[in-house]
């Protein structure tokens, strides 16, 4: 129990170091083998100065200067480089006294800014080549002039190796932030979806309420007026507003069945129920002239559904402003495009318009041209010189973003 208990305490410290405490412990240990080594021999060493206190000195300087290597790299570098110049300069003998030099070369490149740090590491490497082979000219034997060329190549070796820990440790963070710069993208492009989705979805209930008020309006206007003198015509006016009302609460349903999953929905109203809905137009009152060219090639169905919701605005809002005339509707499918028309031929003398002054100022003109500006069509509403109101609009057959 007190092993575990002590185990626990040390790990617990561990986890709590300072980050300067790893770099005084390899510095510790550089310190160590490099005065250590000082006293052992190796095979074909030349001839060489005993150690002295002064080589002792240099070899702990450039030891201790390695608990510096992640803070000041540059400094570091300078400290052991000098240091060895001295070192081998005064004759003394290689072993292991290199150990905190290169230990600086891997720091400077590890932990530097890539270009700057590796032009100091190689200038320092050639400053110290050259001081080394000058140090080295007299050298005895021959043969062990090898060891000056293993302190230049391990000299370049732990540069490269700082330079790739450097390089991955830079491709790590790189891959990191454009994983995160994609995590944003796709946060914001998912409520960017959510925001245009509620915009249909407002816009579509805009739409559909619009239009089967303005119908009841209107009826249930007929049925007060006719309910004591003509019975039957006020029956068949609470008739479609039974009929209206009825549809307008299934096309609510299937609008917002998109906010419940595993619901079925029926499709959106496209082309083939402009019929129906200048049907229901007729019975509210207005005299409608429809005219429908065959389409040459099938509508996309969010051609059809813009085109519906075009024409039922218009129909609104001449009910709603107008009151009983002339509409008429003319949908002309081409190649390229659908071509709609309604057209008005404004206000009877004898025909009160009954408006709620909350409804005149909506806002369908700006609804329906922002579904043409959706498909990339375009969409003009303007009176008639003669009187009157005309919408006209077309609507591209080939979605926006396929166009060349």
């Amino acid at each position: 129990m007190v092993q575990q208990a002590t185990a626990r305490r040390l790990s617990a410290w561990f986890s709590r170091r300072p980050a300067w405490f790893p770099d005084v412990l390899l510095a510790l240990f550089v310190t160590v083998i490099q005065v250590q080594s000082a006293a052992i021999p190796v095979p074909l060493e030349p001839a060489y100065t005993p150690v002295s206190g002064f080589g002792y000195v240099l070899l702990i300087v450039s030891g201790l200067a390695v608990a510096a290597r992640r803070r000041q790299p540059v400094a570091v570098f300078s400290v052991t480089a000098l240091a060895s110049l001295i070192y081998f300069g005064l004759g003394f003998p290689d072993r292991l006294s290199y150990l905190g030099l290169f230990v600086a070369l891997y720091t400077l490149a590890a932990y530097g800014d890539g270009r700057r740090t590796l032009m100091i590491a190689g200038a320092g490497i050639a400053v110290l080549a050259v001081g080394w082979l000058i140090a080295a000219a007299d050298i005895k034997p021959l043969v062990a002039i090898g060891w000056v060329f293993f302190r230049i190549g391990a000299s370049v070796i732990s540069t490269i190796l700082g330079e790739s820990v450097r390089s991955r440790r830079v491709i790590a963070a790189d891959a990191q932030e454009r994983a995160e710069l994609a995590e944003r993208s796709r946060d914001e492009e998912a409520r960017a979806r959510v925001d245009a989705e509620r915009l249909r979805i407002a816009r579509e209930v805009h739409d559909t309420v619009a239009h089967a008020i303005a119908i009841i309006n209107v009826q249930s206007g007929v049925t007060a007026h006719v309910l004591d003198k003509r019975p039957e015509q006020a029956r068949e006016a609470l008739r479609t507003i039974e009929q209206t009302s009825s549809r307008a609460l299934r096309e609510m349903r299937a609008i917002l069945g998109v906010l419940r999953d595993g619901d079925e929905r029926e499709p959106y109203p496209g082309l083939g129920q402009i019929d129906e809905l200048v049907g229901k137009a007729r019975d509210a009152g207005l005299d409608i002239a429809f005219a429908q060219t065959p389409p040459v090639t099938p509508l996309p169905s969010a051609v059809g559904s813009a085109a519906y919701r075009i024409v039922q605005e218009s129909i609104t809002n001449v009910i709603r402003h107008v009151g009983p005339t002339r509409v008429t509707v003319a949908l002309e499918p081409g190649i390229d495009a659908l071509r709609i028309r309604v057209a008005d031929e404004g206000r009877r003398a004898a025909a009160p318009v009954r408006t709620d002054s909350s409804t005149t100022t909506g806002r369908g003109i700006v609804g329906m041209r922002e579904r043409c500006r959706l498909l990339g069509g375009e969409l003009d509403a303007t009176p008639r010189p003669g009187g009157g109101f005309e919408v006209t609009a077309r609507l591209p057959l080939t979605p926006v973003g396929s166009r060349s």
